[in-house]
C-alpha cells in the first residue's frame, strides 16, 4: 500500500477554538476513505486544513511524501488535492461551462478535460451553456465535482456531497465514483448517510467532537460500533 496523504496529530483553530485534536488520518493510492460524524465533530474543519483553508498546528499533514501544513491552498491544488465543498459554491454569474473550466485553472496532466466530465455526466453537456445556478441540486452537484476534476487531482475531497439531495440524484452521484477512481484518483468523502458511506468506502473514519473516535474498514465495523463512535456513548 502506498501513502498518498497521512496526517500525524493534526489539530486546528478557529481563532481561540481548538476544533482538531491530534487527528491521524491516512489515504491510500486509488482508495476511498469515508468520514462519518454528527455536526460540529470537525469533519468540514479537517478537509479545509489538508486543503490550506483553515491552518494547522505543528507538521500534520503529508501528501505524496512532502509536508504541506505551510503551503497555500493554490499550491496544494496545483500538487493534485482537489476540495468539492459543502453546497457546492458554484459562481452564478457563470455557466455551467464556465464554472467548468475554472477548475482547468490548477490543473495538472491527466485524463479528465471538458469532454471526458462531460462524458461521466452528460446531462452537463446538454446544459453547458445554462446559468450553473439554474441546474436541479443534483445537476449542480455534478458540476462542483466535474469542477474538481477538471484540475486532474490525484485526492478529490467531497464534503456533503448527497446533503440536501432527493435519493435518486444521491444514487447518480454515487454511481460515477468507480470510474472516478478508475481514472486514477483517491477519493476522501464527508458523509452524513453512514449506510452510504459504507457502500461507498473502503474503508471509514468516525470523528466525534474534533478527534477520531473509530477507524476501521467498512465491511468490518458493526452499527453498535458506529453508533458509540458517532454519539460518544460508552
Amino acid at each position: 500500500m502506498t501513502l498518498l496523504l497521512e496526517t500525524r496529530g493534526l489539530t486546528a483553530f478557529y481563532g481561540d477554538f481548538q476544533a482538531l485534536y491530534g487527528i491521524d488520518f491516512e489515504v491510500a493510492t486509488g482508495e476511498v476513505v469515508a468520514i462519518i460524524g454528527a455536526n460540529g465533530a470537525g469533519k468540514s474543519t479537517f478537509l479545509r486544513s489538508l486543503v490550506g483553508l483553515v491552518k494547522s498546528a505543528g507538521e500534520g499533514i503529508r501528501f505524496g511524501g512532502a509536508g504541506i501544513e505551510s503551503l497555500p491552498a493554490h499550491v496544494i491544488a496545483r500538487l493534485g488535492m482537489a476540495l468539492v465543498p459543502e453546497g457546492r459554491r458554484l459562481f452564478p454569474s457563470l455557466s455551467v461551462e464556465e464554472n467548468l473550466a475554472i477548475g482547468a485553472d490548477q490543473a495538472g496532466e491527466g485524463p479528465w478535460t471538458l469532454a471526458s466530465v462531460y462524458d461521466l455526466f452528460p446531462m452537463l453537456r446538454e446544459r453547458r451553456t445554462a446559468p450553473a445556478t439554474a441546474l436541479s441540486g443534483g445537476q449542480q452537484q455534478m458540476v462542483a465535482i466535474g469542477r474538481a476534476l477538471m484540475g486532474n487531482p490525484r485526492l478529490l475531497l467531497c464534503d456533503e456531497l448527497s446533503l440536501g439531495l432527493a435519493p435518486a440524484a444521491v444514487r447518480n452521484i454515487y454511481a460515477v465514483f468507480p470510474q472516478i477512481r478508475a481514472a486514477g484518483a483517491a477519493i476522501v468523502l464527508v458523509e452524513q448517510d453512514v449506510g452510504q458511506a459504507m457502500r461507498a468506502a473502503d474503508r471509514l473514519y468516525c470523528f466525534q467532537e474534533g478527534r477520531v473516535s473509530l477507524t476501521g474498514r467498512a465491511g468490518a465495523l458493526s452499527r453498535e460500533q458506529i453508533s458509540q463512535a458517532y454519539f460518544g456513548l460508552h
